[in-house]
């Protein structure tokens, strides 16, 4: 039994740390803060919950799952609303979208 906790424990740490490598490469190499916030909010958000669900699992204590579940709920009620205000903030503040993007719903819009 042991053996497989620390396989899941593994797998779960490894697929986390590729989702926030994916995360740091789409922060870097993509075109605009629009699209950069994408990446860093849903990969990072999964690539974070899965590193701490495995840390729970890790531990073997309720008291440790709970907390890790809590704060995987956490980034997932947060991390779109935050993404989506930082977005609008850099709408509202003359960000450009890039050349390849084919539509801007906000163009004509005022700020509230």
């Amino acid at each position: 039994m042991t053996i497989v906790l620390a396989l899941v424990t593994a797998a779960m740490l490894i697929g986390g740390g590729i989702f926030t490598l994916l995360a740091a490469i789409g922060i870097v190499r993509l075109p605009d803060v629009y699209t950069r916030m994408h990446a860093a909010s849903k990969a990072g958000t999964v690539g974070s919950g899965l590193m701490l669900i495995a840390a729970g699992v890790h531990s073997l204590d309720l008291a440790t799952m709970t907390r890790a579940i809590a704060g995987f709920v956490f980034f997932i009620l947060t991390a779109p609303v935050a993404a989506h205000l930082v977005a609008k903030a850099a709408h509202q503040a003359g960000y450009r979208l890039s050349r390849h993007a084919v539509l801007d719903e906000m163009a004509g819009r005022k700020a509230k």
